[in-house]
């Protein structure tokens, strides 16, 4: 990072960041028991020590976080930008690292998401990020990201519970920019009553609105709601991976699919 361009007093600042962002994540006060002079010093050492891939993947995101929301605020970041790699560019080659080493990560709009599938990933994933990222759409779009990082951490039961989110909040959105009638209590599926209604899918013909209905109404919220959000009783049930996937991929294709038939940018 200090060869970078931003001087050795940003550098400074940068790695104190975060080293102090792993160390509250952790709940540890530092990350090495060694006492190292510098929190440079011990982030590369943690970096190169440590063999828990998460804990690995921790470090790069909290890096790229910084290099994101920070580094474009530095005083001279024009002259940066100009000898050195924009944080675009610094993400650009981050991602296409991960793809040469067949690592399934990329890192999207802040959080480093599992791509289980490039297609699936250029498809629907980054489709769905980038429309949720006007700012209309920020509920929706911190939960779809939210579930994305429990995917990620293998916590199926709550990918689903904030795929259930996502999908709710933006057919309450689309509802309150179109001024539709609908209550902040309802759930899905009279939320998808209320679009319907309202012919945010009126594109579709009876039969196909119909069939459309039924997979929204069928699909996500049943998926939860019966995995995800009762009680389980004395046996603890597991969500399967496969499962969650489909739920996740589902969510992230339908928002797609109703923020572009609402025409709202």
């Amino acid at each position: 990072m200090d060869n970078t361009g931003y001087g050795p007093q940003e550098a400074s600042k940068a790695y104190q960041y975060i080293h102090k962002a792993l160390c509250k994540e952790y709940g540890v006060f530092t990350l090495n028991v060694e006492n190292f002079s510098s929190d440079k010093e011990h982030i590369i050492r943690y970096l190169l020590k440590e063999n828990n891939t998460e804990k690995v993947l921790d470090v790069v995101e909290v890096t790229f976080q910084y290099i994101e929301a920070v580094i474009p605020l530095i005083n001279n970041y024009a002259y940066i930008a100009h000898i050195s790699s924009s944080p675009d560019n610094a993400i650009e080659e981050l991602n296409q690292r991960f793809k040469e080493h067949a690592i399934g990560y990329q890192y999207e709009a802040s959080p480093i998401i599992r791509t289980d599938s490039t297609y699936t990933h250029s498809e629907i994933v980054k489709p769905a990020l980038s429309l949720l990222s006007n700012e209309i759409f920020q509920g929706a779009f911190d939960e779809y990201t939210k579930a994305h990082e429990h995917y990620r951490h293998n916590r199926n039961k709550e990918c689903l519970a904030e795929c259930l989110k996502a999908f709710e909040s933006t057919m309450k959105i689309i509802c309150s920019q179109k001024k539709w009638k609908y209550d902040q209590k309802d759930t899905a599926s009279k939320l998808i009553k209320a679009c319907a209604e309202n012919g945010l899918f009126q594109s579709f013909s009876e039969t196909q609105l119909g069939s459309l209905k039924n997979l929204l109404e069928g699909g996500i919220p049943t998926i939860r709601n019966k995995f995800g959000g009762h009680g389980q009783g004395e046996v603890i049930q597991q969500v399967d991976s496969k499962l969650t996937r489909y739920c996740l991929n589902m969510t992230g294709t339908t928002i797609i699919f109703m923020i572009e038939q609402s025409n709202i940018k």
